[in-house]
């Protein structure tokens, strides 16, 4: 039973079909990247879950199994195998963790039969609630980059009242090009090509943070005329996540604000005092792009116990 449970991680099944081998890793790309939509997670977390993945399916391709499509029993030789190889509690509850997640939203999406994690046991994995901070902490955010005086600065102000603005994902704000910006700055369309696309407005700080920055600060930055990023680093390419990480946290740091603040902490508290105002559900679902309301829901209950002073 154990032959290749004491192989598996040295090297991928040379007799796996390459059909399966390559439908296996886009499944992991394709649900690591939905953490990252859905859940706004960091980058090594993100990390350490593909890693994670891709342990099992390295112990799945080593059985006779091929897909997804596993029974419990397997689930269940992979836990014991971990612990056969001495992986502390945490790292074997974490890797459970990740498993769990993954065929969860591969049965959400019809892509497996069963769930084999279904009834098994392992360390609780606590809900966390989204991050908010207080609308007093997001002006005091925002003012830290008020006044800008470097094409640098003025990129971060654009980027900053966008991002309290609209809700976007820290990864839908990065990636926008030029064309998703109208001539007018009252707006931002995400996923022109996508059955997914959606239109966003800009409040009227916002619009006028991303003109003075297209308009002035890109210009300055740019270094090919046909870069069509919108936010550009000092090299002329495309902000990354990391690097618009590293710029919230500097502003946080220099506002004074305690919190530990990410780009999706102010997704989260866009959506949270929308919600303490006039905003509903649906709404902040469309602009949030949530397939599902239930995601947004989370939200209103904030939004209700600041109301309440919970």
């Amino acid at each position: 039973m154990w032959l290749y449970q004491t192989q598996w991680f040295a090297g991928r099944n040379r007799n796996a079909s390459g059909k399966f081998s390559l439908m296996m890793d886009v499944t992991i790309d394709e649900f690591v990247r939905h953490l990252d939509d859905e859940r706004g997670l960091a980058a090594n977390t993100l990390a350490a879950y593909r890693s994670d993945l891709l342990q099992f399916e390295e112990f799945v391709r080593g059985s006779r199994y091929q897909g997804w499509d596993v029974p419990p029993k397997l689930v269940r030789e992979f836990m014991s195998d971990l612990v056969h190889r001495e992986y502390r509690q945490a790292s074997q509850a974490r890797k459970l963790a990740a498993v769990k997640a993954l065929y969860k939203y591969l049965k959400l999406n019809n892509k497996v039969v069963n769930d084999p994690t279904t009834g098994l046991g392992g360390a609780p994995v606590a809900k966390r609630r989204p991050q908010v901070i207080s609308t007093s902490d997001v002006e005091r955010l925002l003012e830290e980059a008020a006044d800008p005086s470097t094409p640098e600065e003025m990129r971060d102000r654009a980027m900053l009242e966008t991002l309290y603005a609209t809700g976007l994902r820290v990864s839908e704000l990065v990636a926008l090009d030029l064309e998703a910006v109208d001539a007018g700055f009252q707006r931002v369309t995400l996923g022109r090509a996508t059955s997914r696309s959606r239109t966003v407005p800009l409040n009227e700080r916002a619009g006028e943070a991303l003109r003075v920055y297209i308009d002035d600060g890109r210009t300055k930055l740019l270094r090919q005329a046909d870069e069509p990023a919108v936010f550009l680093n000092h090299r002329g390419k495309r902000l990354t996540r990391q690097g618009f990480w590293l710029i919230v946290k500097a502003y946080a740091s220099r506002a004074r604000i305690e919190k530990t603040i990410t780009p999706h902490t102010l997704r989260h508290s866009f959506a949270t005092h929308r919600l303490q105002g006039e905003g509903n559900v649906r709404e902040i679902q469309e602009l949030l792009g949530h397939a599902s309301s239930s995601t947004t829901k989370v939200y209103a209950e904030l939004a209700r116990e600041a109301r309440e002073g919970v």
